[in-house]
């Protein structure tokens, strides 16, 4: 039987400078039970904010202005519902963790996700921690 020889070399460093790839790293998100549901190219505290419901902002499609985000979605298809907003109505077709279905963000086309300009995730529906509560999930604001 012939000999089997491996080798592997691993390096690393506390004191490396960060490389462009590095620095262009994705951000990940979790639910509060610990489920994936999104990745993507910009942490979520440095988008915009929907003023009406404190949720984030994130751009689906390109526009003449600016350009789409990169993530993907894990979450599953919820319920539409009919909120009653300062001078009418907005319809939300929300989405919800595919474990413990609580909704983490809208949008205000018909589903599937990305359909729409935007997606809104909910202020402190996610977390970059694991398991761990979000925060802001507990603001009455």
């Amino acid at each position: 039987m012939p000999k089997v020889v491996s080798r592997s070399a691993v390096s690393s460093s506390t004191n490396a400078q960060l490389t462009a790839s590095s620095a262009a790293a994705l951000c990940v998100y979790y639910c509060i039970c610990g489920e994936f549901i999104l990745v993507i190219d910009k942490n979520l505290n440095a988008l915009p904010r929907r003023h009406s419901d404190k949720a984030t902002i994130v751009r689906c499609q390109d526009s003449e202005s600016a350009a789409a985000r990169v993530f993907k979605l894990n979450a599953a298809e919820g319920e539409s519902v009919l909120i009653e907003r300062n001078g009418g109505h907005e319809r939300q077709y929300r989405f919800s963790c595919p474990r413990c279905t609580l909704p983490v963000c809208y949008q205000s086309t018909p589903p599937p996700a990305k359909s729409g300009p935007f997606l809104y995730i909910l202020a402190g529906a996610l977390s970059q921690t694991q398991g761990a509560l979000p925060q802001g999930a507990l603001d009455d604001d």
